[in-house]
C-alpha cells in the first residue's frame, strides 16, 4: 500500500505538528506533502524526512507573508499530484485536507478543526486586532474559503477528530460524521519531585491563545510564571507583563519536560480544539488551571487533575489560581491519567481506525 501524508504548512511548531510525527511513525516511508516548509522553525529530525512542499515556497517573502496569501492554499493543495498513492492521510485544521485523490484511493482526514478563520471568524477577527476596513476586505475571500472548505470535504472518505468539541464542528460545518481519537501525549519516564514556587504557561505566542489573561493576572497576583515559546503576540504580551513574568522563548525538548516538571501549575487560558500542552504537564504529574471550555474539558478532572475557571476574564483566573495555592493534588493520580493518551495507545487507535476504514472503502467501492 502506498501513502502520502498532507499537512497544512511546516513553518512553525505546535500540537499539529506532533499529531504529524506520531502519523510518521506509522508510516515512516511516507512522504510529507505540505504548501510550505521552514527547517529553521522545525525540529532537526524533520530534515531527515521526504519533505515536499508545494509552489508556494518559491513565492516571494512567504516567511513573512504566509497569512497574506491565504487564498493560494487550496489552489496548492489541489495541486500536488498523488496519484502514485493508495492511501492519503491528512493533518489537517485549514487546508490539507482539500487535496485531491485518485478515484480508487482512500483519504482519511486526521482534523484538528475546521478551519477556525473562516468558521469562527469574529472570535479571530477580534483576537487578531483587525480594524473595520481590514474586517470588511476579508468579508468576500472567508466566503470563499468556507464554499471551499465545505466542497473539499467531498474529497474524504473518512474523519477523525482530536476531540469530540471538533467532532461536534464536523457534523456542523460539514455534515460528516468523525470518529474521534486524541492526539498523542509524550509520556517521558515520571519522577515524583516537589513543586517549584513557579506557574507555568506557553506555546505558540499567537492571539487566540489567550496568554494576555495569564500575563495579567499574574502580574496583578505578584506570583511567578514562566512563559515557554515564541510568535508575533510576544512583544505585546511582554509590554503588559510585570517583573514576575519571566518569558523564556523558544526552549528544547529536554528543558520543557524540566519545566513542566518543576512548575507547581500548568496555566491554560485559551479555548483549544484539544491542547496536548495540558496532558504533558500532567504526564509530569503536575495541575492544569484552564479555562472551561473545548477540549481542556475532556481532559482536565476538576479537583483531581487540576481546576477550571469559566468566565473568561482576568478576575475569574486570579481567582482560580488563588483557591489553588491552598489544595493538594496526587500527582500520581495525574500521571495515571495522562497515560491514557500515550502515543502508543495514539498509534494502535489510528492504526486500527486507517485499516478499517481502507479496507471498507475499498469494499464499497
Amino acid at each position: 500500500m502506498r501513502v502520502a501524508i498532507i499537512h497544512d504548512y511546516l513553518n512553525q511548531y505546535g500540537g499539529a505538528e506532533r499529531v504529524l510525527e506520531a502519523l510518521h511513525d506509522l508510516f515512516p516511508e511516507a512522504p510529507v506533502y505540505t504548501s510550505i516548509y521552514d527547517p529553521a522553525a522545525m525540529p532537526d529530525v524533520y530534515r531527515t524526512w521526504d519533505i515536499r512542499p508545494s509552489w508556494m515556497q518559491r513565492l516571494p517573502a512567504w516567511r513573512r507573508l504566509f497569512r497574506a496569501y491565504v487564498l493560494l492554499y487550496p489552489l496548492a493543495f489541489e495541486s500536488f499530484d498523488l496519484s502514485a498513492y493508495d492511501l492519503l492521510i491528512s493533518s489537517s485544521s485549514a487546508f490539507a485536507k482539500g487535496v485531491i485523490p485518485q478515484p480508487d484511493a482512500i483519504h482519511v482526514c486526521y482534523c484538528h478543526t475546521p478551519m477556525r478563520f473562516a468558521w469562527r471568524t469574529p472570535d479571530y477577527l477580534a483576537r487578531e486586532g483587525f480594524g473595520a476596513a481590514r474586517r470588511a476586505a476579508l468579508t468576500l475571500p472567508l466566503t470563499l474559503l468556507r464554499l471551499w472548505d465545505v466542497v473539499s470535504t467531498q474529497r474524504v472518505d473518512a474523519f477523525i477528530a482530536n476531540s469530540h468539541a471538533v467532532a461536534r464542528r464536523i457534523r456542523r460545518y460539514y455534515r460528516r460524521e468523525a470518529v474521534v481519537i486524541p492526539p498523542p501525549v509524550d509520556l517521558p519516564p515520571f519522577c515524583d519531585t516537589p513543586p517549584g514556587a513557579y506557574f507555568l504557561a506557553g506555546g505558540r505566542l499567537i492571539p487566540y491563545k489567550r496568554l494576555d489573561l495569564a500575563v495579567q493576572a499574574f502580574t496583578r497576583l505578584g506570583l511567578p510564571l514562566k512563559i515557554f515559546g515564541d510568535g508575533r503576540d510576544r512583544q505585546r504580551l511582554q509590554a503588559m507583563a510585570g517583573p514576575n513574568i519571566t518569558f523564556l522563548g523558544r526552549v528544547s525538548e529536554a528543558e520543557r519536560r524540566a519545566l513542566f516538571s518543576s512548575c507547581r501549575a500548568f496555566v491554560f487560558p485559551g479555548e483549544e480544539d484539544f491542547g496536548i500542552a495540558p496532558l504533558e504537564a500532567m504526564a509530569a504529574g503536575r495541575p492544569v488551571i484552564a479555562y472551561a471550555a473545548g477540549g481542556a474539558l475532556e481532559t482536565v478532572i476538576e479537583g483531581i487533575t487540576g481546576r477550571f475557571f469559566r468566565e473568561h476574564t482576568v478576575e475569574a483566573l486570579m481567582d482560580t489560581v488563588a483557591a489553588m495555592l491552598t489544595e493538594r493534588y496526587d500527582p500520581h493520580a495525574i500521571r495515571r491519567h495522562a497515560e491514557r493518551f500515550g502515543k502508543e495507545a495514539f498509534l494502535a487507535r489510528m492504526r486500527s481506525f486507517v485499516a478499517e476504514a481502507y479496507n471498507r472503502c475499498k469494499v464499497e467501492g
